[in-house]
């Protein structure tokens, strides 16, 4: 049991670090880890995990704390939880208190628009690897293919579109 709760404090200790930008770019590796390394969750419980996560109140990635508590009960909800929040957040504390001085630093200006393009590249990474563990057959494949071109479209709420290929998909796939 200790050394599950010492993998857990290791993997979302340092997920947390890497979380530039938010949860979504993190999670192929999230992933991997929870499901194909320590094999604490299957394919399908990262992805109804992560659905989870998305249509409740707070944080996305609130979803370390459920992973947590399947490998190691509430104390491995305690120490993934910790871990996924506090290293990002001392580190936000810390370089938010000194960002300002470097307002005008090319530096920080070439940071700044280096990071645009490396977030969006790992949010399209982690769009990617939910996408493998969710489009089973031709029916799925059809409400992701709808679902993105109606976002690309129109101005639809995304809740909207959960809830529509949720209706869609229960129609569908019983």
């Amino acid at each position: 049991m200790l050394i599950t709760l010492w993998h857990l404090a290791l993997v979302f200790g340092r997920l947390s670090l890497l979380a530039v930008g938010g949860g979504l770019p993190v999670l192929p590796e999230m992933q991997r880890l929870t499901v194909e390394h320590y094999q604490w969750l299957s394919n399908a419980q990262f992805r109804d995990t992560y659905s989870l996560g998305q249509v409740t109140p707070g944080p996305g990635m609130l979803m370390s704390v459920a992973i947590g508590y399947k490998a190691a009960g509430i104390a491995g909800a305690v120490v993934a939880g910790v871990a996924m929040f506090l290293p990002s957040s001392l580190l936000t504390l810390l370089v938010g208190h000194h960002w300002d001085r470097f307002a005008e630093s090319p530096w920080r200006l070439s940071l700044q628009r280096g990071l645009g393009p490396v977030v969006i590249g790992l949010m399209a990474a982690g769009a990617f690897a939910l996408a493998q563990t969710a489009i089973l057959g031709i029916i799925t494949a059809a409400i992701a293919a709808a679902t993105v071109l109606v976002l690309l479209r129109t101005r639809i709420s995304p809740a909207r579109l959960v809830l529509a290929g949720g209706i869609v998909g229960l129609a569908l796939l019983r």
